[in-house]
């Protein structure tokens, strides 16, 4: 595992895969870099798969001033990745969080940005979606072991992701969770449901239509489960026609967020990638 500290001196965990055409996963909200493992098992693609923790998951540090933890400031940590990699310009593929950061820097940073693939997210995000995430964040699982956090997950997800069977779900979960003395633990600073609580009573955020459309000019794909509760489908259709050319797929028996494997998810990597190479991007 490697590692760069930012301009704010936060260690920041990394890893580089491959070689090619340039790919940053940013991950969702809670999640690490270890959620691009299913695509990386199946992405059939020479790419420079760049993977990291954001500030307070996974392996990186957990800086004092939890207020840190806002799309502005990871944002910035990740073209300091890119600056630390010698990096001029990538594909940007943001899960759910990672999205919303992608749009929040295409006005100011677009040369950084060769192409973008958001995975279940948008300009515009269902509430159902947001309260359901917040009744989570922070909160310690209940199961003391993988296997019964995998039990509950399949029960609980059973309508999103139906299908999927607790077997399914526990390379998932041990992701998400560290076993440590005979319970499972958050991997991330569970301050960040504190960073939220406070940034939500500043009032709402800024209108994420602009910041989208500022990814035109170049391939852009979104991926979308068909079970979202986050992502719905009025506004991934709005997104096509305020976007014209959007590669727009949705994933069948997926909800918030599709794990990137899928046929459909890989098909609308692979044209990103694909027209990013052929635009000169690698």
């Amino acid at each position: 595992m490697n590692r760069f500290t930012t301009s704010d001196a936060v260690g920041i965990a990394y890893d580089v895969t491959g070689d090619g055409l340039p790919v940053l996963c940013l991950p969702g909200l809670t999640r690490n870099m270890r959620d691009f493992e299913p695509l990386m098992a199946a992405l059939d693609r020479p790419v420079r798969l760049i993977r990291f923790d954001p500030r307070g998951r996974g392996q990186s540090d957990r800086p004092a001033d939890f207020m840190t933890y806002n799309l502005i400031r990871e944002g910035q940590d990740a073209l300091e990745l890119l600056d630390h990699l010698g990096v001029a310009r990538a594909v940007f593929l943001g899960t759910s969080r990672g999205g919303l950061i992608t749009m929040l820097l295409a006005p100011r940073f677009g040369e950084r940005i060769a192409g973008a693939i958001l995975n279940d997210i948008g300009p515009e995000l269902d509430p159902l979606g947001l309260s359901r995430i917040m009744d989570y964040v922070g909160r310690p699982p209940a199961a003391r072991s993988y296997d019964e956090a995998a039990a509950a997950v399949a029960h609980v997800m059973a309508e999103a992701f139906p299908g999927l069977s607790a077997a399914d779900w526990r390379p998932h979960v041990e992701r998400w969770y560290a076993e440590e003395g005979g319970r499972l633990a958050l991997r991330y600073d569970p301050r960040l449901r504190d960073a939220l609580l406070a940034q939500g009573q500043k009032g709402p955020g800024p209108d994420l239509w602009p910041f989208f459309a500022a990814l035109s000019g170049r391939p852009v794909a979104v991926i979308r489960g068909a079970n979202s509760d986050l992502l719905t489908a009025e506004t991934l259709s709005a997104m096509q026609t305020r976007l014209p050319g959007l590669i727009a797929a949705t994933v069948p028996g997926r909800g918030h967020v599709p794990f990137l494997d899928e046929p459909e998810a890989l098909d609308a990597v692979r044209a990103v990638v694909d027209a990013c190479r052929a635009a000169g991007a690698a």
